[in-house]
């Protein structure tokens, strides 16, 4: 059976509602996702919330209900937004769930019978955001704590702690012996830098004297697990992992349906890659019998900003994904999150530059080429497009530019850069406008002569072939938008709405038979007036 493409997000935690940051990382995944089911690979799109911890209870209790119901209320408006902007995924994750409890403390279990977790007292500063302890090395400068620990008390406190620094010599020649472990790579010589700083062990429970909202440790009833523990689990348990007999740990011991999705490309913030990501999920599994050749590779995501700043709840700049949505539509949206910022690098979110954005690359270039290309059809010829002389155009040189193109883009999405697939697109659609303005369709109709006859079968072929391939090739980024174009060229009217309606393979010059009648033009992306 051939390996599925599994691909998980973050997963998202309730202590508050979602915001543009986890609308991006959402949208960048089911891109990814949608491109390889293009390609006619399986896939396998995990997302879902993170429930519990220490900032939920307190939140919880500030609006004054119980942590169940206020994960529930968060949970849905993720749940909804997801929906709202075509998020297509296979499962989802609640860290809430019995499975996911079960796999958890079946972890915990296994470690602490295995000598690596072990019970002792912490003396020292805690922050209270960030839920740890904190060492000498996170002062600043000036010896005090900065302002991105929060709250920071001094604090004695019993607790168990897993060996984390008794596998940092391994995640030292692991990272060095694949390169590709994060992408993109100076991601992943900064996480080489962190993991060089390891000094000390990972407390991985807390008291329930404080914090009974998650999940207890299965050897000590008193306490809860440290919600990173916890949530991190969430990839492998929503997987398919099981935890038995202790032989079923070892990864090979582990059954067929789990093996074959494993490992995942896991797309996570450039805020949690050290240390949770980089570090501890990866030394939990490795140390729980994971082989080198089965870690996840880790593609890490930079930050929208708002002018030069990152947005926070704190700081009351916090851009609403449902808002956006409501006002410009969703392809608006979710073009503009995939073509203003490079994969791995910050960007400044801008609402001008989303109006911009659509306006300039769908609404008036790929909508205005669909428009003009159906009108000049349906006027011309009847709705019928001719190939038959095609081959001896003009044009021809157009035709192989088209066939780059097409490589250009797939290798974009090959390379998890749709950023990259969207600026060739607009190169595409740009040329193909030229086009029509050079060859003047109109004055071609007029001609007498069959040389002029056939110049004109041959553009508006040409025409509508390349907005054929250009469907499938947008839909991973506008699937919406993809369907309409092909509505418009009344092209796979049976599998209308359906996403196997698009195939890779299909995106290749020829595909549209002679004599194919198109449809109507509709006007697919209005322009934004401001």
């Amino acid at each position: 059976m051939a390996k599925e493409f599994f691909i998980t997000t973050a997963i998202d935690y309730t202590n508050s509602p979602p915001h543009i940051g986890h609308a991006y990382e959402k949208v960048l995944a089911d891109v990814i996702a949608r491109y390889r089911r293009l390609k006619g690979e399986k896939v396998f799109f995990l997302t879902g919330v993170d429930q519990h911890g220490q900032k939920v209870q307190q939140s919880a209790a500030k609006a004054g209900v119980p942590p169940a119901e206020f994960v529930k209320e968060i949970t849905q408006k993720f749940v909804d937004l997801w929906k709202k902007l075509e998020v297509k995924y296979d499962d989802w994750a609640e860290t809430t769930s019995d499975r996911h409890k079960k796999v958890v403390r079946g972890i915990l279990q296994r470690l602490f019978d295995a000598g690596q977790i072990y019970k002792d007292k912490q003396v020292g500063y805690y922050s209270i955001r960030q839920e740890q302890f904190l060492t000498d090395k996170e002062r600043g400068p000036d010896g005090e704590f900065g302002p991105e620990w929060g709250e920071v008390e001094f604090r004695e406190e019993e607790n168990y702690y897993f060996k984390l620094s008794q596998h940092k010599e391994w995640l030292l020649r692991y990272i060095d012996n694949r390169k590709d472990a994060v992408i993109p790579d100076f991601r992943q010589t900064e996480l080489r830098n962190a993991i060089e700083r390891i000094s000390g062990d990972l407390c991985i429970s807390r008291p329930k004297s404080r914090l009974d909202w998650g999940i207890e440790l299965p050897f000590d009833k008193d306490f809860v697990t440290y919600v990173w523990f916890d949530a991190l689990t969430n990839y492998i348990s929503f997987a398919g992992y099981t935890v038995g007999e202790a032989d079923s740990f070892p990864y090979n011991a582990q059954p067929s349906t789990f093996r074959d999705k494993w490992p995942a490309l896991q797309i996570i913030g450039k805020d949690i890659l050290v240390p949770a990501h980089g570090i501890y999920w990866l030394i939990m599994l490795h140390a729980i019998g994971f082989p080198d050749d089965q870690m996840p590779q880790l593609l890490v995501h930079g930050w929208w900003n708002l002018g030069g700043a990152k947005m926070s709840k704190s700081a009351g700049n916090i851009v609403d994904p449902f808002v956006l949505a409501d006002k410009y539509g969703v392809d608006a949206l979710r073009y503009y999150l995939m073509s203003d910022i490079a994969t791995g690098k910050d960007a400044d979110f801008s609402e001008e530059r989303l109006v911009s954005a659509y306006n300039g690359g769908l609404a008036n270039s790929l909508g205005n080429l669909l428009n003009r290309t159906l009108e000049m059809a349906a006027r011309f010829c009847d709705g019928a497009v001719h190939m038959r002389d095609a081959s001896a155009s003009p044009i021809t040189d157009l035709r192989e530019k088209m066939r780059s193109w097409t490589g250009n883009v797939t290798d974009s999405f090959q390379s998890n850069a749709p950023e990259s697939a969207s600026a060739v697109l607009r190169i595409v659609t740009a040329m193909l406008n030229r086009l029509i303005e050079e060859k003047q369709p109109w004055v071609l109709a007029k001609a007498k002569n069959s040389s002029k006859q056939e110049e004109l079968n041959a553009v508006l072929y040409t025409l509508v072939e390349s907005l054929r391939i250009i469907a499938i090739l947008i839909s991973p980024v506008l699937p919406k938008a993809a369907h309409g174009i092909f509505d418009q060229l009344n092209w796979k009217m049976e599998l209308s709405g359906k996403e196997e309606r698009f195939r890779l393979d299909d995106a290749k010059w020829g595909g549209l038979p002679d004599g194919h009648v198109v449809g109507k033009p509709v006007p697919l992306f209005p322009r934004i007036e401001t």
